[in-house]
């Protein structure tokens, strides 16, 4: 019984630092948002989970929602010891799935459910499942939400100030600029639009929150 205590108190207590740990979306090198308070890493996941509810109450999508729900819960546990990595902080797919699997074990450390949690966290890395693809595309578009609703609370900057932004150095990115890109979030549109295509649910709540304002 002490060894189980040990270790489920091990993991909650490493887990739950994800309170501390910011976006680094929003942070100085990324979009540089001016609100005085960014996101945790915690409010994303908790942001995933209750859009996986709401979207699957809505459209009735006929969800496993324990294993959804266990999926999201976990999905970024890795950034404790490893933080959180961009897709433009010159790391490869590769690269980060090598080092964010080794942190994801490190935190499961020994508790007695830990293959069960690390199979989960593989399935929604491979998003090949209907529970694991609907996860994933929760996670992508929670982050867009967020995106607008800075936006919406006029905390982007406008695309003349990025100077110091690395995301400004992808080409894709730049073509989105040329192309009439015109806010922050137009940015996160384009760049994500193309992953929902093939679910209207999520096809859809995009356009909506492109179209509505979130403050609310």
């Amino acid at each position: 019984m002490e060894d189980n205590i040990r270790n489920a108190m091990r993991f909650y207590l490493l887990a739950t630092k994800l309170k501390y740990k910011l976006r680094s979306g929003w942070d100085k090198n990324h979009w540089n948002v001016t609100s005085e308070r960014l996101e945790s890493t915690a409010e994303h996941v908790y942001g995933t989970c209750i859009l996986a509810l709401s979207l699957n109450s809505e459209f009735q999508l006929d969800m496993d929602m324990e294993k959804v729900l266990k999926m999201l819960t976990i999905h970024e546990i890795g950034e404790v010891l490893i933080g959180d990595i961009t897709p433009f902080d010159g790391i490869t797919v590769e690269e980060k799935a090598e080092i964010e699997h080794k942190a994801m074990q490190d935190v499961l450390g020994d508790i007695i459910e830990k293959d069960e949690l690390y199979g989960l966290l593989l399935e929604f890395d491979e998003h090949n499942t209907k529970e694991s693809n609907f996860a994933y595309l929760c996670d992508k578009l929670e982050a867009d939400i967020q995106a607008k609703v800075y936006q919406d609370m006029g905390c982007q900057r406008e695309l003349s100030d990025q100077k110091n932004n690395v995301v400004f150095k992808n080409p894709k990115v730049q073509q989105m600029i040329d192309d009439g890109a015109k806010t922050a979030f137009d940015i996160w549109y384009e760049w994500d639009k193309s992953k929902f295509e093939n679910n209207p649910a999520f096809a859809k709540t995009l356009k909506y929150i492109k179209e509505n304002n979130t403050n609310i």
